[in-house]
């Protein structure tokens, strides 16, 4: 993107950049003076950590962080901005982390265009100061959602390159809609039973472009969304997923659950996905309908994960249900998978409700099952599946039920 030269130090503005001492009020007016002349860049120097709470991105902005620049989120909830309202048990959907826009968000961009988030520098969520073990297992929050750390809604051109996100409180990087969204090797690091801790999550976002990042985290690494808080956007289509190395306690790329409006125009390919609870989901339980979707030369390797997290170390899972009964599931067509290798202590299942799922192809799609390392499970349709949690099956390679499925070789 075309921007003026000007690059400006939160240290005019009397940064510390000592990870002590907040500097909020410098970043902040270091981020306001770049949009007000037009464009240009907000450079954090390496060696440095720059303590704040949430910030607020303007249009023509470049965020770069040199290598070994560090902005930490502080763990003061009063301290982030509030697009949205907090979900509870008496307003929450079955099923659904996030009917709303975010309740907190740590950095925040809203209607603007060509911005971006550049360097080799680090953004850390410092999401410990949010979560509590409940279990050997799993680690959750005392309140929910918990803050998003990047969030930006309504941009024309969004780019990530390079940086690493890590520690992230709830979802990592949540583009919500966004117009041209480039994300172009950057590594997200979570720990692997902090609950919500999502990769990526387009949100009715179009023409989306997602190349060459590692991913690691406990929840979905990277999952296609069209959520109700943003429901005022199109739907999410135009979405290339590439060269991407991918572990996750959830699903390494999914579609859904959060799917009000239709998916169309997938393509993943050329991707790694290893040690994961489940590798490619379609959930459809909203009435968004999967159209148009291929997943091509991937290596997957599945393994299963402790009862806390979705999924029962399927390869490949696609499955349409009705969340609930005043929420009816959308449908799942043309969709086709190809040269994919899979290994794993589970085998591709393919189920839904009558006249759900129909043109789903496998060519050359081979499934090698290996010894569970723990009870049979049998087969895991949550969430909010009207029907039950399980399909209590056998694991075999391939498990199609009421579904209109073609499988080809060559």
């Amino acid at each position: 993107m075309a921007l003026k030269p000007e690059t400006i130090r939160p240290e005019d503005f009397g940064a510390a950049g000592d990870g002590k001492l907040f500097d909020t009020a410098a970043l902040q007016a270091a981020l306001d003076t770049c949009a007000e002349l037009g464009g240009g860049s907000v450079l954090l120097s390496g060696g440095r950590t720059y303590l704040s709470g949430s910030l607020r991105i303007g249009s023509n902005t470049v965020l770069h962080l040199e290598a070994d620049a560090v902005l930490k989120a502080g763990r003061n909830i009063a301290d982030y901005i509030s697009p949205g309202t907090v979900d509870n048990d008496s307003n929450r959907r079955v099923g659904t982390p996030v009917t709303r826009k975010p309740a907190y968000v740590f950095l925040y961009g809203l209607h603007v265009k060509n911005v971006a988030i550049t360097g080799q520098g680090t953004i850390d969520g410092n999401g410990a100061a949010f979560m509590r073990r409940v279990s050997p297992h799993y680690v959750t929050g005392d309140f929910y959602p918990r803050p998003t750390l990047v969030y930006i809604e309504d941009c024309e051109n969004l780019t990530l390159r390079g940086v690493t996100l890590q520690n992230a409180p709830f979802w990592t990087l949540h583009p919500a809609g966004c117009r041209g969204v480039l994300i172009d090797g950057i590594r997200i690091q979570n720990p692997l039973d902090w609950a919500n801790s999502d990769g990526i999550d387009p949100d009715h976002c179009q023409n989306v472009n997602i190349t060459n990042c590692r991913i690691e985290c406990a929840d979905d690494c990277i999952c296609l969304k069209n959520t109700a808080g943003n429901s005022e956007y199109s739907h999410t289509r135009g979405v290339k997923i590439s060269g991407c190395t991918l572990t996750s306690a959830s699903a390494a790329v999914k579609i859904g659950t959060e799917g009000v409006d239709d998916f169309k125009d997938i393509l993943v390919e050329d991707c790694v996905i290893m040690r994961s609870n489940r590798g490619i989901s379609i959930q459809i339980r909203d009435g968004g309908s999967v159209r148009g979707a291929v997943f091509r030369s991937l290596t997957i390797e599945t393994c299963s994960f402790p009862p806390d997290w979705w999924g029962s170390a399927e390869p490949i899972a696609v499955t349409a249900f009705d969340r609930d009964e005043q929420t009816r599931a959308g449908t799942v067509q043309d969709v086709r998978f190809a040269e994919i290798n899979c290994v794993g202590e589970n085998g591709v299942l393919v189920c839904g409700q009558s006249g759900r799922i129909s043109g789903v192809t496998f060519d050359n799609v081979r499934v090698r099952l290996k010894k569970s390392r723990r009870e049979a499970l049998g087969y895991d349709l949550r969430p909010g599946c009207a029907t039950g949690d399980r399909l209590e099956r056998p694991r075999v390679p391939w498990l199609i039920e009421n579904s209109d499925v073609a499988i080809n070789y060559t």
